[in-house]
């Protein structure tokens, strides 16, 4: 089957999370996707366990791309660039607002030399507003947009970062979003645009509880973690709703008369539940067939390393295996589509820094091996970085 992006061809320039994550989806999705990197790389190759000298983290953002390694405090690279912008489709980038501009690389110049192109750019804070120049990684847009400090009024605990970087995949998601509405668009249009995302906005977006607090309104909370004999399970819905369940539907009684007052009632309801899920219900067949019963949506607390257990992971195969660049293989997520008549899904593993250098520039730019090698000065790769 065919992959529904296939001939596409997209200049990844970002780096970290949120732009390559925009990019691994475009390449699984069947764009011939480059990476183009510094000659010092992306920090996140020395993120994680390194096989066959790429890193985890690196491998899971970067899996199936290509790899061109250009330095572009080298004018005569900043010109290469500008060649592969006029062969591609998109370009993504994530660097701070005013620094393409530094390059010669904004969008207005390079439309000029391909008014096809659709360019991304995804920045902390957005352009042309006093925060734009602010240095921004996910930590800070979670702090920013309430997202720690409405973990920590759940929690109770010291304001702490999250465990996951919502704001950069958020972007990057919406990001793509984009880029697809973009590539359709150009069908009717035959013209390019440019794509601003700010993690800002894809952050706040993203926040379903931000209503409340942009009304005033103080909102609970609806989900908590339980201890049964089947171990810890996450319940859906507050306590409320799940004790009604459990005393209409299983007939779990909390013991007091009407006159008891609310705190009464709820301390006395929480400690029925408790038993009921610790000692009526004696393990956890009787624990989940008592909450499919009561129609509660739950789900066990695992750790990361767990979720391969997952039946619907496995039949779904949500974690692939990819060559390990040694020999091996390693596992990576893959992406989440999955088509009736079109393929998807990742094929291989991530680059080498520089590896297909020659390569892409002989299949976007039609070059010569004579014409590659005289821009031997601003090419690089992971050998001759090492030597």
């Amino acid at each position: 089957m065919a992959f529904p992006l296939a001939g596409i061809k997209v200049l990844d320039m970002s780096r970290v999370l949120a732009g390559p994550f925009a990019g691994r989806m475009l390449c699984d999705l069947g764009a011939d996707v480059v990476k183009l990197e510094p000659p010092e790389g992306d920090v996140t190759r020395h993120w994680g366990r390194k096989v066959g000298d790429i890193s985890g983290y690196f491998n899971q953002q970067n899996a199936g791309k290509r790899n061109i390694c250009v330095d572009l405090s080298e004018s005569h690279g900043v010109e290469l660039v500008k060649a592969l912008i006029g062969a591609c489709d998109v370009l993504i980038e994530n660097f701070r607002p005013d620094v393409m501009g530094r390059f010669g690389l904004d969008y207005d110049t390079l439309a000029a030399i391909n008014p096809r192109l659709i360019m991304l750019s995804i920045s902390g804070f957005g352009a042309d507003n006093e925060d734009s120049r602010r240095a921004a990684y996910a930590p800070i847009i979670h702090a920013e947009t309430g997202l720690v400090a409405r973990q920590a009024s759940i929690t109770g605990a010291f304001p702490a970062e999250l465990p996951l970087s919502v704001a950069d995949t958020n972007a990057g998601m919406q990001g793509l979003i984009g880029l697809l509405a973009a590539l359709f668009a150009r069908e009717s249009s035959g013209r390019g645009d440019y794509i601003q995302i700010a993690m800002v906005d894809a952050t706040l977006g993203a926040n379903d509880g931000l209503h409340a607090a942009l009304e005033n309104v103080a909102v609970g909370v609806t989900n908590e973690v339980h201890e049964t004999a089947g171990g810890l399970l996450m319940m859906a819905g507050e306590f409320r709703y799940i004790w009604k369940l459990l005393s209409t539907v299983m007939c779990v009684n909390d013991g007091l008369g009407e006159d008891a007052s609310l705190e009464e009632k709820i301390r006395a309801r929480r400690a029925a539940a408790k038993t009921f899920f610790m000692e009526t219900c004696c393990n956890r067949e009787e624990v989940i067939a008592a909450l499919d019963k009561m129609n509660i949506a739950w789900g066990d607390v695992r750790t990361a390393d767990e979720v391969t257990e997952l039946a619907c992971v496995q039949a779904r195969q949500s974690i692939k295996e990819v060559p390990d660049r040694a020999g091996g293989v390693r596992p990576v997520p893959d992406s989440p589509y999955r088509f009736r008549h079109l393929n998807s899904g990742v094929r291989k593993g991530a680059p080498h820094l520089g590896e297909h250098n020659d390569e892409v520039l002989a299949d976007w730019l039609g070059w010569t091996e004579e014409k590659i090698n005289s821009q031997a000065h601003v090419l690089k790769t992971l050998d001759r970085n090492l030597s």
